[in-house]
C-alpha cells in the first residue's frame, strides 16, 4: 500500500508540474523529493544521488561534443558540407532535397544534434530550395525529417546520455558503431522518398557543379568531416577515450574555423562558450534530477513491476517490442528527448533485456523513436525550428513532413525486428 501510494505521488506530482509548464528537471527533482519525504527516507539520499549522477568521467564527453558542434555551426561549415553533398547527389531529379538529406547526415556526424542540424543546414538549404522553385512546405518537411539523422549517427551525445542512464556499462564505442548502418538506411530511405515526391511535384534537376570547382569543394568538405573522423577514429581504434576524442575535436574545430578558414573573428568565441556553458548547465542539472528520479523508481521496484506486467500480458517479443515502440512514439510527442532517455532507459531496459535484446540494439531503437518525437507536436522542437526558418505554420510543416514520418516509422520497425542491421558493426569490432 505504501509503495503504491508513493508511486502515485511520484507520477501525479511529475505529470502535474509538467502540465503547469515547469521545467522538466525541476519536475523530476520535486516529485522525487516529495516521494522521499512521504517514504521517510533521509533527504540526504536525494542530494547524494544527484551528485553521484553527475560524478562520471564519461560526462565530460558531452560538453566537448557540444562545443565542437557550436564552433563548427557558427562558421561556414554547413555551407561546405552542402556543397560537398551537391557534388555527390545534386545532379539527380529533385537533387536539392537529396543534397539536404546527405548534408544533414554529414553535419550530424559533427554536431550529433537534430536541433543543430535543422538550424545550420536549414538556414542555408530552405532559402536555397525556395529560390530554385521548390515549394516552401516541402523544403521544410524534408529538412526537419533529414535533421533527425543527427540523433542516430555518431557522435550523437544522446547515445552518451543513454549509456549513462543505463548505468555506464554500455560501451559508447559500440553505440557509435551501431548507429552507422541505421543512419545510412535512414538517409537512403529519406532520399528515395524525396525523389518520388520530386517526380510527383515536377521538380527538376539541380545545376551541375562546374568541374573546376569540384576539387576545392571536396577538399573543404573532407576537412570539415575530419572532425567526425577524429572523434570516431580515436574511439574505434582505442587511441583515445570518447572524452579525449571530444577534446581533440574541439581543438581541430577551433583551428579550422578561426585559423585556416577565418570564418568568424576570435572575439565570437566568448559568445560560443557562453552558449555552450548554458546548454551544458541545463544538461547536467537534468542528469542530476533524473538520477534522483531513477533512484526513487528503483527503490519502489517500478522497473521490475513493469517487466513482470509486460511479460504477463504476452510472452511474444514481437508484441512487447511493438508496445514499447508505440509507447516511446507517444511519449516523444509531449516531452523532449534528453529527459525521456534518462527517465525511460532504467524502466524499459530490464524489459528488453529479459526478452534477450542487446542493450546496444535497444539504444539505437530508442534514439530513432525519440528522434521521430522531435517532429511531432505539441513539443516537436525540430519541427518548430524548421517551420520558423521557412516562415510557415506548424500545421503546414506537419503536413509536409508526414510522408517522411511514415517512412521513418517503417525504418524503425525494420531496425527493431532485424537486429543484425544494427549489431553487425559492433559485433564485427568486438
Amino acid at each position: 500500500m505504501v509503495s503504491t501510494t508513493a508511486i502515485l505521488i511520484l507520477c501525479i506530482v511529475f505529470v502535474g508540474l509538467i502540465v503547469l509548464r515547469f521545467p522538466i528537471s525541476l519536475a523530476l527533482a520535486a516529485s522525487s523529493l516529495l516521494t522521499v519525504l512521504y517514504l521517510k527516507v533521509p533527504l540526504a539520499t536525494i542530494g547524494q544521488t544527484m551528485i553521484q549522477g553527475m560524478n562520471s568521467y564519461s560526462l565530460l564527453t558531452i560538453p566537448f561534443f557540444i562545443l565542437a558542434g557550436q564552433i563548427m555551426g557558427e562558421g561556414q561549415m554547413a555551407l561546405r558540407l552542402i556543397n560537398l553533398a551537391q557534388v555527390i547527389v545534386g545532379g539527380i531529379r529533385g537533387g536539392l532535397a537529396m543534397v539536404n538529406c546527405v548534408a544533414c547526415m554529414f553535419f550530424g556526424n559533427i554536431s550529433g544534434s537534430a536541433i543543430a542540424d535543422v538550424s545550420s543546414i536549414g538556414s542555408v538549404m530552405i532559402p536555397m530550395m525556395k529560390k530554385k522553385g521548390y515549394d516552401t512546405d516541402y523544403s521544410v518537411g524534408v529538412t526537419v525529417s533529414a535533421a533527425i539523422q543527427g540523433v542516430v549517427v555518431p557522435p550523437s551525445h544522446n547515445l552518451v546520455l543513454y549509456s549513462l542512464a543505463a548505468g555506464g556499462g554500455i560501451s559508447i564505442a559500440s553505440l557509435f558503431l551501431a548507429g552507422i548502418v541505421p543512419g545510412l538506411i535512414l538517409c537512403v530511405s529519406l532520399m528515395i522518398t524525396s525523389y518520388f515526391i520530386a517526380i510527383k511535384r515536377g521538380y527538376t534537376k539541380s545545376e551541375a557543379v562546374p568541374l573546376r570547382d569540384i576539387p576545392k569543394i571536396v577538399r573543404d568538405g573532407l576537412l570539415s568531416l575530419m572532425t567526425a573522423v577524429i572523434i570516431l577514429g580515436g574511439i574505434f581504434t582505442g587511441w583515445f577515450t570518447a572524452t579525449e576524442s571530444g577534446a581533440l575535436a574541439c581543438l581541430y574545430a577551433f583551428i579550422l574555423t578561426f585559423v585556416i578558414y577565418r570564418d568568424i573573428p576570435v572575439s565570437r568565441m566568448w559568445k560560443i562558450l557562453k552558449r555552450t556553458f548554458r546548454t551544458v548547465a541545463m544538461v547536467l542539472f537534468l542528469i542530476a534530477s533524473s538520477a534522483s528520479f531513477s533512484w526513487v523508481l528503483a527503490f519502489l521496484k517500478v522497473p521490475a513491476m513493469l517487466t513482470d506486467w509486460m511479460l504477463g500480458i504476452t510472452d511474444s517479443p514481437f508484441i512487447i517490442l511493438l508496445i514499447i515502440n508505440i509507447l516511446l512514439l507517444l511519449l516523444g510527442a509531449p516531452m523532449d528527448m534528453a529527459p525521456l532517455i534518462l527517465i525511460m532507459t532504467p524502466i524499459l531496459l530490464p524489459v528488453v533485456t529479459a526478452l534477450g535484446m542487446d542493450p546496444v540494439h535497444f539504444g539505437i531503437i530508442m534514439m530513432l523513436n525519440l528522434g521521430i518525437g522531435l517532429l511531432t507536436p505539441p513539443v516537436g522542437t525540430v519541427l518548430f525550428v524548421g517551420s520558423a526558418i521557412g516562415n510557415i505554420s506548424i500545421s503546414e510543416g506537419t503536413k509536409a513532413m508526414m510522408p517522411f514520418f511514415y517512412v521513418m516509422c517503417i525504418v524503425l520497425m525494420i531496425l527493431t525486428y532485424i537486429p543484425g542491421l544494427v549489431m553487425w558493426l559492433p559485433n564485427l569490432f568486438k
